[in-house]
């Protein structure tokens, strides 16, 4: 490897060697100066703990616990272990329903330690939503905390496998509505269901002669087996399994830790969920990657409890959606706290407003944040800002395309588009998925035959192959034969003073086709209404960008990572509109 890629000057000399795009067309490629690492997930913990043991891993605030890289280490050792003893094999995948644990990062580690495959589901799911994740998976076992916030997990897996509570043999199920469902193991301390297992149970199953074959189990796995199943939201249909690999998750997270220059002195705050790859991957793994210090603020994110963490732990690194961001920025305490010891972070998940983004940068001494873009199924990070590029790039941009990542921009014929203009986003490289769990025909949708990943997002690409996004190919409203970018109308409406949230999305019409409609959210004590909106509108943007309706809400109905459902948000309005 050319000299420390966690050094400012590594970092700017690999990205001035960075390929812009070539000729007039919206195509880049990454630079490849560092190479790709062909390793395993346990084999890339084993690196860590081995040039930072002693130093503390992670802090979970919730539980009150303190881990160093030994003590992880350790614990994985110890439920990798327990899991052989359940006669758990290679290949099989276990699935985990819980918040953000101790346990969690234990999990994510011991099964990968043995070549399970992970599957994360959704802590917001329910009972139909957890059975088809379960049954589409096939899940041999299913780590679950018993509940959390309003969920109760425990009677919803009774329910659908009332033979936990039957007598029988402890730690083996046998369910006739999941009958690959064997066994099923309760975080927590209070007794489990007759044929459950406590997670303390487990761990005390690992003896000598499990133990002794961890490190020939894990020599034997490939960088390139699957290693992790996450289901993406469903709002197109049923929940689809992304399938990722050891190389997939591992380089991905080494690439983004390098553009935020993180380092073993870093303390990254990770309220982002575990269960999605905004936590797994760019939180634990970049923290694995660096020597960073993990710092979980609470099991699901809470404003309060965020800022408490980072003024306490002294964090210097941030990550988030921008929903988050926002209520971070707005909370009573963020101007009593003292969050001076911020630098860096990725903020991503969902498109960034200009004016959130500005103002995390100038309040929360978030000067080196990144902006990144990407989707679980390119595991997920193919675009980031880095801590060098310039404030106009990071408010604006998404920044350029990853090292050793490929991206063009297509239009409706599949043709690359000029420079300047709208197109389809495709990546190629090694972050995308092996493809869709048993789902041949929708990975096909998804990855053609040349490799390339279509996104679904629409983006523009200048000369120097800064990307913008604009929208979704979905989201984009035609009016009247006139492409309109609903970002684009968000960005605008969020330069109101009295606006704090804003959605922009495309109703039917009988004259135009579609028409704009605009979701508001006000900022508390603001007061505004539809002719207010229309009259700001008016001689700024174009007459046919001026949204025909205007919705005041509340709030807007969300994804658990944050992302605002904009097809909820078009069913609410047709109802109202009476369509």
């Amino acid at each position: 490897m050319r000299g420390n890629p966690f050094e400012s000057d590594w970092l700017r000399g690999a990205l001035a060697g960075a390929q812009k795009p070539r000729g007039t067309v919206s195509y880049a490629a990454g630079e490849t100066s560092v190479p790709l690492e062909f390793t395993t997930l346990p084999e890339f913990l084993k690196q860590c703990v081995r040039r930072h043991g002693a130093r503390e891993a992670a802090i979970f605030d919730a539980g009150q616990v303190r881990m160093s890289w030994y003590d992880l280490a350790s614990e994985v050792d110890r439920m990798a272990a327990g899991l052989l003893a359940l006669g758990l094999r290679k290949g099989n995948r276990v699935g985990i329903w819980a918040p953000n644990r101790q346990e969690w990062l234990v999990t994510q580690f011991a099964t990968a330690r043995i070549g399970l495959i992970l599957v994360n589901i959704n802590p917001a799911y329910r009972t139909a939503e957890l059975e088809y994740a379960l049954r589409r998976a096939g899940c041999r076992a299913l780590v679950m905390a018993r509940r959390f916030k309003t969920s109760d997990y425990l009677r919803m897996i009774t329910d659908l496998a009332p033979e936990l509570a039957m007598a029988g043999e402890r730690g083996t199920v046998d369910c006739v509505r999941l009958p690959d469902l064997k066994h099923v193991i309760l975080l927590g301390d209070e007794a489990p269901p007759a044929c459950a297992l406590g997670y303390r149970d487990l761990l005390s199953l690992a003896g000598p002669a499990q133990t002794a074959r961890l490190d020939a189990l894990s020599a034997a796995l490939d960088p390139d087996d699957a290693i992790n199943i996450q289901f993406t939201s469903g709002t197109t249909g049923s929940p689809k399994g992304a399938t990722l690999s050891h190389f997939n998750i591992i380089n991905n997270a080494r690439h983004a830790a390098m553009l935020m220059r993180l380092g073993e002195r870093d303390r990254l705050c990770i309220p982002v969920p575990l269960y999605h790859c905004f936590g797994m991957v760019l939180g634990v793994l970049c923290a694995v990657a660096s020597g960073a210090t993990m710092v979980f603020p609470g099991e699901g994110f809470d404003a309060g409890e965020t800022l408490a963490a980072l003024a306490r732990h002294r964090c210097t690194a941030l990550h988030g959606v921008p929903t988050m961001f926002a209520s971070l920025l707005e909370h009573k305490d963020r101007r009593q706290l003292d969050l001076s010891s911020l630098r860096t972070g990725i903020m991503a998940g969902a498109p960034c407003p200009v004016e959130t983004m500005r103002r995390v940068i100038g309040e929360m001494h978030l000067q080196e944040i990144t902006i990144a873009y990407g989707m679980t199924e390119t595991a997920p990070i193919s675009f980031q800002t880095s801590v060098e590029d310039s404030l106009e790039h990071r408010v604006s941009t998404v920044g350029r395309v990853q090292p050793h990542v490929e991206a063009k921009l297509v239009g409706r014929d599949g043709r690359i588009v000029p420079l300047g203009v709208a197109g389809e986003v495709c990546t190629r490289g090694y972050g995308v998925m092996r493809g869709y769990w048993k789902d041949r025909e929708q990975t096909a949708e998804a990855i053609d035959e040349a490799g390339w990943m279509h996104t679904g997002d629409l983006g523009v690409m200048d000369a120097d192959g800064y990307l913008r996004i604009v929208g979704r190919v979905k989201d984009m409203v035609i009016r009247g034969g006139e492409n309109i970018y609903p970002r684009e109308i968000e960005e605008f409406l969020l330069g109101h003073p009295a606006i704090a949230a804003v959605q922009v999305v495309g109703v039917p019409d009988e004259k135009y086709g579609e028409e704009l409609a605009a979701c508001i959210v006000l900022r508390e004590g603001e007061i505004l209404d539809e002719a207010g909106v229309k009259a700001y509108c008016k001689e700024r943007i174009a007459h046919y960008k001026i949204p025909r309706h205007v919705d005041f809400v509340a709030g807007f109905p969300m994804t658990a990572t944050g992302k605002p459902q904009k097809f909820l948000l078009r069913e609410q309005l047709m109802r109202k509109l009476g369509r």
